[in-house]
């Protein structure tokens, strides 16, 4: 039986990142890691993504990141559509509230290991 492989979308230098890829190992967790800012979610897996988040655009998004302000988001965000943002992301993995993991039915972005345990583990 073929075992679905969790995708996870990581930063090298982001100590949230490695803090997940640690739990998924410690829990036994397959995972793929694919490196967010050269090769970012696409659009189809972030429309996944969002649909898993309720519709709440603003949770994909690094809010805190350089690449958010230095693009004045907080303002464009409001005026652009949704295709709009998803397409910017897919583009710009540093915009992409990190980790970003999906696979077999999930997908979760930020690490808080309480909500990961209660999806995946």
């Amino acid at each position: 039986m073929l075992v679905p492989m969790k995708i996870v979308y990581v930063y090298q230098k982001c100590s949230t990142c490695r803090d997940a890829l640690k739990w998924l190992d410690a829990q036994g967790i397959k995972h793929e890691i694919r490196a967010i800012r050269e090769t970012p979610p696409t659009v189809d897996e972030l429309r996944v993504a969002l649909d898993a988040s309720g519709g709440e655009l603003k949770r994909l998004i690094n809010t805190s990141g350089n690449d958010y302000r230095a693009l004045g988001l907080k303002d464009k965000l409001p005026s652009m559509s949704e295709a709009e943002v998803l397409v910017l992301l897919s583009q710009n993995g540093n915009l992409v509230k990190r980790p970003f993991l999906m696979g077999d039915g999930v997908t979760l972005n930020g690490f808080k290991p309480d909500v990961w345990k209660k999806a995946i583990g």
